[in-house]
């Protein structure tokens, strides 16, 4: 699964390390998520999706293989 998470992050002015204290993850889950070594849970989708006030589907895209 792709994601926009790392621009979406970066067009806000948002660090790592402070997008991981509000979502209650590590640093180092936020930097596997953006490098797509790590998907997210559910839960934490929309924790990310809520965050930024956008849809699930506008932050990570799902491709079939």
């Amino acid at each position: 699964m792709k994601n926009k998470l790392e621009e979406i992050r970066n067009a806000r002015g948002i660090k790592q390390d402070e997008l991981a204290k509000v979502l209650e993850v590590s640093r180092q889950t936020i930097s596997s998520l953006e490098n797509g070594k790590y998907n997210p849970s559910i839960i934490l989708a929309f924790k990310i999706a809520r965050y930024f006030n956008m849809t699930i589907e506008e932050i990570f895209i799902y491709e079939e293989e």
